[in-house]
């Protein structure tokens, strides 16, 4: 994948997220909130603290910041799946978003 293209697949890929999330909000009483600038994803959790994602061009990865720790994930097979245990992000962010809010998380995203 070039720049070109890596970059769109972020872009495209935080903005599936951001949508769901605003769906999230528009739904429920959740004390969510978020904010994009420059590449970079956070999301506010209220009490549950923070999720961030971030470009990484120079290794071509999306990054995810969760209090269970940092994830690395490569676009493969029409998906980011992390680098070190290949869960994919739409497993991964449920999973960390749900251990973080205590809310049974069920986000589908299509890039």
């Amino acid at each position: 994948m070039n720049s070109s293209e890596f970059n769109q697949k972020i872009d495209d890929t935080l903005l599936v997220i951001e949508d769901a999330i605003e769906a999230l909000i528009q739904e429920t009483d959740m004390d969510l909130d978020y904010e994009t600038s420059s590449g970079i994803l956070t999301i506010s959790l209220g009490a549950g603290g923070k999720l961030i994602l971030n470009r990484q061009a120079p290794v071509q990865q999306l990054w995810l910041a969760a209090k269970s720790g940092g994830y690395h994930l490569d676009w493969k097979n029409d998906d980011w799946y992390s680098d070190r245990d290949h869960e994919s992000l739409h497993d991964l962010f449920n999973r960390v978003f749900t251990e973080q809010t205590g809310i049974k998380a069920n986000f589908q995203f299509d890039y």
